[in-house]
């Protein structure tokens, strides 16, 4: 497995001891990094594709070959986290978006949606398209007081170890929400001043009621 664009080091051995015309054959640019009668250690550059390489050499006057299959993969360069809204008010839905441009396969990559250090969805793709394309993740939440307090971020990995690759990790930008108290709606403020209204009504009856008994008990 190859980063697309990278570079490979291939050490091309003769199964004898001292073999003729040790090569090996490929159109891609190629360096001799060192050698010894048996093997022959090159720099293969600028891999872009899958490739299939022919190390030849010949043994005893007997041409042999050895394939070296080189597939490649598009990691994860970038992890790109959106939010629907900067400032929200608590029990407000909201989304995360996170977008991982141009990676493949897809198969063996995990998104993770974060708030500080806790988990709050992953989401791990399938398929084996060799073509690079965009990875998205969704989740729809509700704003708490505490989201104020702690960072949202987004982690993409590619496991890419049963493929005799490596493990690749990038991390999002951090990105910070607003959370605010929320407006009381106008059916509220109606209700209030109604509540309110009642309660001087009532005074003002109780009020007047006091000073007529007051004044026919004198």
């Amino acid at each position: 497995m190859v980063g697309s664009g990278e570079v490979q080091v291939i050490n091309c051995t003769a199964s004898c001891t001292d073999p003729k015309k040790l090569v090996l054959e490929t159109h891609l640019n190629k360096t001799l990094l060192d050698s010894q009668a048996q093997w022959k250690l090159f720099r293969v550059y600028n891999i872009s594709k899958d490739e299939q390489l022919l190390c030849s050499f010949t043994c005893a006057g007997k041409q042999e070959t050895k394939v070296f299959n080189i597939t490649v993969f598009y990691p994860p360069k970038q992890v790109l986290l959106t939010l629907s809204h900067t400032s929200v008010a608590i029990g407000t839905l909201f989304t995360i978006e996170c977008m991982v441009p141009a990676v493949a396969p897809l198969e063996g990559l995990t998104v993770t949606l974060l708030r500080g250090t806790e988990i709050l969805y992953n989401q791990t793709f399938v398929g084996t398209a060799r073509f690079p394309q965009d990875a998205v993740v969704t989740h729809n939440t509700t704003a708490h007081r505490e989201d104020s307090l702690h960072n949202f971020s987004c982690e993409a990995q590619m496991d890419l170890r049963s493929r005799g690759g490596g493990l690749v990790h990038r991390v999002s930008d951090p990105q910070r929400l607003e959370v605010k108290e929320p407006e009381p709606s106008n059916q509220m403020v109606i209700m209030a001043t109604v509540i309110v209204l009642l309660l001087l009504f009532v005074t003002f009856v109780l009020l007047y009621w006091y000073k007529q008994r007051r004044r026919s008990n004198t």
